[in-house]
């Protein structure tokens, strides 16, 4: 071994402590700027698809590596893309149909008759269906107009115009409206409540507790077909006729009576009349089918009254009303004999006198059918029969039974 100066070998010792923090530092450098490099470099690979080999690659990575090379290249810039979204559906059309032409009605009353003072005494909807020679036509419910001394209408646009009431039908809860047809622009078309069927999504709009939330729309689906509602016209607790109406869960409140209920076509299919309003009862709207209300219409606007057949009693009660002394005692009927409608008045010189049907008189059947009731009497001869048709009317009399011809007239005879 040979001698090395003390010093030498410090200092050698030295350089090579020098050398190896060289190596260390520039290692350092490298493995950072080429990773830097890498970094840069990523998205060139992934253009030119720097991906598993097709040799080594298996079928699923080589079908991956087609997909890739069918999309547009990759590049870090962000991509601003405005979407339109169209919001217009079948509801939002039919309700442009005919929103329009459903209008408000306001029922003005006489406070003082000196003055001629009025105020409102209630609000409601209803539906201009017809335009013509300068005068527009409105479909509401009688018992919107009841009572009034005026009539106002509110426009969709919110003006006010004077209306006349053509005629009301008390019977069908309808009347039709005369106004100004000048600034009418648009009115609804009536469909086929025939055709409807249970489930079907419908419309109500009309104006729900006032003129402040006229134009409302709600939706819901036909509930009930041929629903039949018991009426009691003249309020003494026993009804007087059965309302035929359709049954809809679309929210219809007071209000709304006399609005329109609406197809997915925009077609009016019903006049929104009435709800079943009690504590426990929730979403039971009823409205009248338009092809019945039709006819009652058409009388309404051309006659002012309905053109119905006309019978001639007075006064009419049902069996059910009448107790079994009186039964037996004044009508003398037979025992099994608890169904019919007692004739308590006959009017002079009208079909039913003509015929020869006189007081107490019990009908039991009309054109061979049984009839049970005062209503099922009204739904024959309103609904059945015409002006100048004739009908056969089996009856009671003194015990024995009987029948009668009788030709049906206009009540105005």
């Amino acid at each position: 071994m040979g001698y090395y100066d003390q010093d030498y070998l410090n200092q050698r010792q030295q350089r090579r402590k020098g050398n190896r923090g060289s190596w260390f530092f520039s290692a350092l450098v490298g493995a950072v700027i080429g990773a830097l490099l890498v970094i840069a470099l990523l998205p060139t690979l992934s253009k030119y698809h720097l991906l598993p080999s097709e040799e080594n690659a298996t079928p699923e990575e080589v079908n991956g590596l087609d997909e890739v090379e069918e999309k547009a290249p990759v590049t870090g810039e962000s991509v601003q893309q405005n979407i339109n979204v169209n919001v217009t559906t079948e509801i939002t059309s039919a309700v442009n149909k005919v929103s329009e032409a459903v209008v408000g009605i306001v029922n003005l009353q006489q406070t003082n008759f000196w003055t001629e003072e009025s105020m409102t005494a209630g609000t409601g909807s209803g539906v201009i269906y017809k335009k013509g020679d300068g005068k527009a036509f409105v479909v509401t419910n009688h018992h919107v107009i009841e009572g009034a001394s005026d009539i106002e209408v509110s426009l969709s646009d919110g003006a006010r115009v004077k209306g006349r009431v053509l005629g009301s039908d008390i019977w069908t809860d309808l009347a039709v409206i005369e106004i100004d047809g000048s600034h009418i622009k648009k009115v609804a078309q009536f469909g086929n409540s025939d055709n409807i069927n249970l489930g079907e999504p419908v419309i109500a709009i009309g104006n729900p507790l006032g003129l402040e939330f006229s134009g409302s729309v709600t939706q819901g689906i036909i509930s009930g077909l041929n629903r039949t509602i018991p009426v009691d016209i003249n309020q003494d607790g026993v009804p007087d006729w059965n309302a035929d109406v359709m049954q809809t869960d679309a929210a219809i409140n007071p209000g709304n009576s006399g609005g329109a209920l609406v197809n997915i076509k925009g077609e009016v299919i019903g006049i929104n009349s009435m709800k079943i309003a009690q504590e426990a009862v929730e979403g039971i709207g009823l409205s009248i089918p338009i092809t019945s209300a039709k006819p009652i219409i058409e009388d309404l606007e051309v006659y002012g009254e309905v053109n119905r057949p006309f019978l001639g009693v007075g006064q009419l009660k049902s069996l059910s009303e009448i107790s079994s002394y009186h039964r037996m005692q004044t009508l003398h009927l037979p025992n099994d004999v608890t169904e019919g409608v007692a004739v308590l008045e006959v009017l002079r010189n009208t079909p039913a006198s003509q015929a020869g049907l006189r007081e107490l008189d019990v009908i039991v059947e009309l054109d061979g059918e049984r009839i049970t009731s005062l209503i099922e009497l009204r739904k024959h001869l309103y609904n059945e029969k015409s002006v100048g048709d004739t009908m056969e009317v089996t009856f009671y009399r003194g015990g024995e039974k009987q029948k009668a011809t009788v030709r049906l007239a206009r009540e105005s005879l």
